[in-house]
C-alpha cells in the first residue's frame, strides 16, 4: 500500500516551512503527486465582522499576504522540481472550513501544521484541524509547530484502544508501517469498563499489522488518575523515541461546535511529535 496522491495546507505560519519539507519528503518517498493548497484565515460566511480603523493598513496588509503567497508559491514549485517530484499549486480565499476538506477528500493523505498559540498566522479557521479529520474521509497528518521533522515514521506509536476510529486510523497508517523499522501498538486502560468481548486486544492487531512486513511489540499500561490519557500517550511517545503517533480521531458534530474526546483534544493541544488521525 502507498500514498500515490498528498495535500498539504499551507499558511503564512512560522512552521509552514518545516510542514512542506516533510510533505515534499513524504512524497518522494511514496512517489506521489503532491498538492501544495494555500488559504490563510477569511472570516467564516454569515458572520459579522465590523472593520474599524485606518483602511490603509488592511490594504498593506493584504499586499504584505499577496506578497508571501506570491514567495511560498515560488518555494513549493522550485523544490518539487529539484527533488523531481510530480505536484501542483493551488489556492483559494473560500473559508478555509469548507474548502480545504473538499481538497482533502481527493488526495489519500493531508497534511497540516498544529495551532500555535504565540502565532496569529497559524489560525485558519476555528477547529480547523478537527473540523479537518472528522469532514474530508481522509487521514490527516499533524505537525507541531515546534521542532523539525524531515523524516518520520522509523518507530510508529500506534494508540489502540480496538474502537472504530482507532481500527481506521491504523488502516490509514498502513503505508507508514509497512516502513517502518519499529511499530509499538500502546493500550491505556483499553478495557476498563468494556465488556471483554467488545473491543480488540491489542496483541490480536499487532499480528496483524506484522503481515504488512512491520516489527511488532505491544505495551499495556494502566492511566495515572488524574492524568489525562493524552498525556499518558504523549509521555510514553517520548520515552520510547516514537516519530509517529497513530490514532483515531473521536468526535461529532454539533450546531456551530464540534464536541472531541479528551484524548484527542488532549494532543492536538501538547503535541511533540507528528500525529496521523483519522475518523
Amino acid at each position: 500500500m502507498s500514498y500515490k496522491s498528498i495535500l498539504v495546507h499551507l499558511d503564512t505560519s512560522e512552521g509552514v516551512h518545516s510542514r512542506l519539507e516533510l510533505a515534499q519528503t513524504l512524497a518522494k518517498q511514496f512517489d506521489a503527486y503532491l498538492t501544495g493548497f494555500f488559504t490563510v484565515y477569511r472570516p467564516e460566511p454569515g458572520s459579522f465582522y465590523v472593520l474599524a480603523g485606518n483602511p490603509e493598513y488592511y490594504v498593506e496588509f493584504e499586499h504584505r499576504r499577496l506578497e508571501q503567497q506570491g514567495a511560498l508559491e515560488r518555494l513549493f514549485r522550485a523544490e518539487i522540481l529539484r527533488l523531481k517530484v510530480a505536484g501542483e499549486w493551488q489556492w483559494s480565499t473560500e473559508y478555509a472550513n469548507r474548502c480545504v476538506p473538499k481538497a482533502a477528500r481527493l488526495a489519500d493523505l493531508a497534511i497540516v501544521g498544529q495551532y500555535n498559540p504565540e502565532d496569529p498566522e497559524s489560525f485558519v479557521a476555528e477547529q480547523f484541524i478537527e473540523n479537518l479529520v472528522l469532514s474530508s474521509g481522509r487521514p490527516v497528518l499533524v505537525v507541531p509547530y515546534a521542532g523539525k521533522f524531515p523524516t518520520i515514521a522509523s518507530h510508529v506509536l500506534i494508540a489502540w484502544d480496538g474502537s472504530r476510529e482507532a481500527t481506521r486510523a491504523l488502516h490509514d497508517a498502513l503505508p507508514f508501517l509497512g516502513r517502518a523499522k519499529k511499530v509499538t501498538v500502546l493500550t491505556v486502560n483499553a478495557m476498563s469498563g468494556e465488556p471483554p468481548s467488545s473491543r480488540i486486544p491489542g496483541s490480536d492487531i499487532a499480528a496483524i499489522v506484522a503481515r504488512y512486513g512491520a516489527n511488532v511489540t505491544t505495551q499495556e499500561i494502566e492511566g495515572v488518575k488524574d492524568v489525562p490519557i493524552g498525556e499518558t500517550i504523549l509521555s510514553r511517545a517520548a520515552d520510547l523515541d516514537a516519530d509517529l503517533l497513530v490514532m483515531g480521531c473521536y468526535g461529532h458534530s454539533r450546531w456551530r461546535e464540534l464536541v472531541l474526546g479528551g484524548a484527542t483534544r488532549s494532543i492536538l493541544k501538547s503535541m511533540t511529535v507528528p500525529v496521523l488521525m483519522s475518523h
